[in-house]
């Protein structure tokens, strides 16, 4: 796990090393510095003139201001080096999501990838900052503070073989007990993460249907969780605090105590005045450094479940790959599904999909009609394999979809899906997703094909108007028209809408639809839809019925021996007659 998360590191290295090297300057100036302030004091009480004063003095400013210096370049390179590393691994992250299938990003939530990189990320990189910097800095002051200690003091760093064990235990003890309330936190930051996502996208049925008050109570239960667990986990870990009070006034008073008698004693001979200083001092050096042990434990415990779940995402092998000598063309849209079942996880009882077998010519115009969860949409999904059939083969322009180069086999697969997306942005930089090459007057050609420049030169700024995050200052429908541009800027082998008309009035689906033959005769258009209207003129029309294909044909063909197209027909014409 360590070593999938260092290759984040990769140009950050050389900062993380100086961050090393300075902090190792430091410590040992900060080690020697009361040892020269002890013999000072001791010069001090034998009366030395004041030139060694002086000089003492100085060499003490020098080793402070050095000390000073190592200590400062090392918190610069450390940021630089932790911020680095941070950015590396988000990025890191980012692009291995990219290359998820759909069956990838089922398995995890988008709250919960979402908190992967933020907070996540955040735990991780505080992590690698406090163990370049303070997990070096503070085991090397415990050493050398120990060392001098003896040096300095001999009997009296006896004290120090009490209260260590006893500070070292008690710190690890109370990290131990806060442990599982850490743990137990970052499952429910995905909830409450996931509360605000769906409270935020969902804000117009909130408020249509007057459910503040019940998303505030949601959103209380889940904030309330974390913060107990959090009071809970604190609790155990402001402990610390005394537990530290309690041997720092220890070793203080045994120093004083025992140095002041063996002064009296032996009259200074064996210690003196600036040896018990330095004790003082070498023994909250020490103290403070196992204090700083024992946050550095509970913040890498803390990032150890941070850790895990980055490394799932980084571990995720895509359901979908290249296969070695990928095809690189595609020769026509002709699509042919032959004895294609399908599920969305191995492990499901249930097929989405059975038993297909279709044949689509290059050009032609597919209608697919059915009932709700009748999987329309996980039919044209396999088509440019944003998943893999489970049994069977799906071929488009005659080779098996998986045998195609996957970023050449979805070029030529527009797809308009069923919920459209339209990304921050002006609406030419969103149309041009299908074509980033496309001259304005081919712009302005695709959106008239697909009825949508009235309405954009009907803005203020045109096709410059801005588009908010996920369109929500356009219409549904004018927000499908766009998604459809798009897909005719591609110019595709095969255009797959997905339900994609059902927000427009059956006239502009008509013209659309008349724009599609005019602008795009050669490609394969495979239309999903609800109203039989949108698809009664089409080459063939697939009937699905309970993930099967119940038949297909053409609506007249239908008519005649499909009961289930037949039933739908009359009820849509019925209500039409009606509301006249």
């Amino acid at each position: 796990m360590l070593k999938k998360l260092a290759r984040s590191i990769r140009e950050y290295k050389l900062p993380s090393i100086l961050t090393f090297i300075f902090i190792l300057c430091e410590a040992v100036i900060e080690c020697f510095i009361p040892f020269i302030t002890a013999n000072l004091v001791n010069d001090l009480s034998a009366g030395v003139d004041m030139s060694v004063v002086y000089s003492k003095g100085a060499l003490l400013i020098v080793m402070a201001l050095i000390s000073l210096a190592c200590g400062g370049i090392a918190a610069v390179t450390c940021s630089k080096a932790s911020a680095g590393f941070a950015k590396n691994l988000r990025s890191d992250i980012f692009h291995k999501i990219q290359t998820y299938s759909f069956e990838n990003i089922d398995k995890f939530s988008s709250t919960s990838l979402v908190t992967r990189m933020t907070t996540d990320v955040v735990n991780v990189q505080m992590s690698y900052m406090m163990i370049i910097r303070i997990a070096i800095r503070a085991p090397l002051m415990l050493i050398f503070s120990i060392i001098m200690a003896y040096i300095m003091g001999g009997a009296l760093a006896t004290a120090f073989v009490v209260i260590i064990p006893l500070l070292a235990g008690g710190l690890i003890m109370v990290a131990r007990r806060a442990m599982p309330a850490f743990r137990r936190v970052f499952k429910k930051y995905d909830r409450l993460n996931e509360s605000i996502e769906e409270n935020v996208r969902g804000m117009r049925v909130v408020k249509g249907f007057s459910r503040e008050e019940y998303e505030k109570k949601k959103f209380g239960i889940a904030a309330e969780d974390i913060c107990g667990d959090f009071t809970r986990a604190e609790k155990i870990v402001v402990l610390n605090t005394p537990l530290m009070q309690f041997c720092a006034y220890f070793n203080m008073i045994f120093v004083l105590f025992v140095g002041s008698m063996l002064v009296i004693k032996n009259g200074g001979s064996l210690i003196g005045v600036g040896e018990i200083s330095a004790m003082l001092t070498y023994g909250m050096q020490i103290l403070i450094q196992l204090m700083m042990l024992s946050m550095i434990y509970v913040m890498l415990t803390m990032s150890g479940e941070s850790m895990k779940r980055i490394v799932e995402v980084l571990d995720e092998q895509s359901a979908l790959e290249n296969p070695e000598n990928p095809v690189m063309q595609v020769k026509d849209g002709s699509v042919d599904f032959c004895n294609v079942s399908f599920k969305y996880a191995k492990e499901a009882k249930k097929f989405a999909l059975s038993d297909i077998d279709l044949h689509i010519d290059s050009g032609m115009t597919v209608g697919i009609i059915g009932g709700t969860g009748s999987s329309k949409s996980s039919l044209v999904q396999l088509v440019s394999r944003l998943y893999d059939t489970t049994e069977g083969v799906v071929r488009v322009g005659g080779v098996d979809v998986r045998d195609y180069d996957i970023t050449t086999l979805r070029s030529e697969v527009a797809v308009v899906l069923q919920k459209n997306l339209l990304f921050s942005g002006t609406i030419k930089e969103n149309l041009r997703w299908g074509n980033e090459n496309a001259t304005d007057e081919e712009l302005i050609q695709a959106c008239k094909l697909a009825q949508a420049h009235d309405f954009v030169i009907s803005f203020p700024d045109g096709y410059d108007t801005k588009i908010e995050q996920g369109g929500t200052n356009v219409s549904g429908g004018q927000k499908q028209r766009l998604c459809i541009a798009r897909a005719l800027l591609k110019r595709p082998k095969i255009l797959v809408l997905d339900d994609s008309t059902s927000a427009v009035d059956t006239r502009t689906d008509a013209l659309i639809r008349a724009g599609f033959r005019e602008y795009i005769p050669e490609t394969t258009k495979i239309i999903i839809a609800q109203r039989i209207a949108s698809v009664q003129d089409a080459d063939m029309i697939v009937v699905m019925d309970n993930g099967k294909v119940a038949d297909s044909g053409t609506h007249e063909q239908l008519i005649q021996r499909c009961e289930i197209y037949r039933e739908v027909y009359q009820q849509q014409t019925r209500g039409g007659e009606d509301n006249e």
